[in-house]
């Protein structure tokens, strides 16, 4: 990690705004970490909370994640990045599919179900599913309903970093190919994307760890990942 750390540039002080969106059944303390290490770096940082369980893709987005960017937006940036995790990265992909933003930079998804989860299609017609999950979580599936799938191929520039390492074998058992525990490592990657990485990491921690935040960074200075 030591050599990726001595590549990362700090940049002018609010010239450039990060922000983050947390995943499903998370609130922005899971990306407190994030924030911290990237405020160092001189990057500005909205830090989006918003209440994943309680309302559909669609509303969560106008509700919350626009009038962050447009918070972003109105401060006149030079470049808006976006650092995501899990069902974040959908958020904000929906969100593209619908407005420009201007000055849009680069965005880093961490563990996203771009392709959905086969968990969702498993186990979403339970109702403690349902309870713990809410309306956006049952549209990740993988089906004709899922929203990822829905929204087709990126067309901005992003980078994916997914995992393959997990914490709960129960439900791994129900993904058929590698997988974080949540989500299968091919159903992160998704048309359009700039670069991929794979690293030995769970989908519940890997946003807290500070090497997938440095390669976040590093892919947002230079538009790819560093491989050593």
């Amino acid at each position: 990690m030591e050599n990726l750390h001595n590549k990362l540039g700090h940049i002018k002080k609010h010239t450039e705004c990060i922000i983050l969106i947390h995943g499903l059944a998370r609130t922005s303390y899971s990306m407190n970490k994030a924030a911290k290490l990237l405020t160092a770096y001189g990057y500005d940082i909205i830090n989006l909370n918003y209440p994943s369980r309680k309302e559909k893709i669609s509303s969560l987005v106008s509700q919350y994640l626009q009038p962050a960017i447009k918070e972003c937006e109105t401060k006149g940036y030079k470049r808006i990045h976006f650092l995501t995790h899990s069902m974040g990265g959908i958020l904000l992909r929906y969100y593209l599919s619908k407005y420009n933003i201007q000055n849009l930079g680069k965005t880093v998804m961490l563990a996203p179900p771009n392709q959905g989860s086969e968990i969702v299609d498993k186990l979403g017609h339970l109702y403690f599913f349902s309870l713990v999950n809410g309306p956006a979580g049952l549209q990740m599936g993988t089906g004709k309903n899922s929203i990822p799938i829905q929204l087709g191929d990126l067309n901005f520039e992003t980078g994916i970093i997914a995992g393959y390492r997990t914490i709960n074998p129960l439900l791994s058992l129900l993904i058929p190919r590698k997988n974080d525990g949540k989500v299968a490592v091919e159903r992160t990657k998704i048309s359009g994307m700039k670069d991929f990485l794979l690293l030995p990491y769970t989908h519940t921690f890997i946003m807290q760890r500070t090497h997938v935040i440095y390669q976040a960074l590093y892919f947002i200075q230079t538009g790819g990942f560093f491989k050593a």
